[in-house]
């Protein structure tokens, strides 16, 4: 699988009273974008992790023995998992996810180029 990003675990872990999270949330990395690892469904992630949890459309790992949530989106068709948001477990339970993660929240749409809609001119002489 493939992190995407790296730097906003290091960026938890770097903050203040968060520094007991840099072991754990690396574990977590580097088991997680091992060449090895590949997840295709939910039954993947449980296998790997069975504490995690599917939440909306977020998968929520336990990490340091539940003292921290690791909110993230794997989509498994490009193998790419997205961190959206680290936080120690009481701010978790006090719901302040869902408007900082996105997780209940349907994803973009692509955008599609408009068609040109204007008649074509006919060719003439044939």
């Amino acid at each position: 699988m493939r992190v995407i990003s790296k730097a906003r675990l290091k960026q938890f872990w770097e903050s203040p009273n968060q520094e007991d999270a840099e072991g754990p949330l690396q574990a977590w990395y580097t088991h997680v974008s091992n060449k090895t690892v590949s997840w295709h469904c939910w039954g993947d992630v449980k296998a790997s992790f069975g504490n995690a949890s599917s939440v909306g459309n977020c998968v929520v790992f336990n990490i340091k023995g539940g003292d921290y949530r690791l909110i993230t989106r794997v989509l498994y068709v490009s193998q790419k998992v997205f961190v959206l948001k680290v936080m120690p477990h009481d701010e978790y339970d006090k719901n302040r996810r869902k408007e900082q993660c996105g997780c209940f929240t349907p994803p973009p749409v692509p955008k599609v180029k408009a068609r040109d809609t204007a008649p074509k001119q006919q060719r003439k002489g044939r």
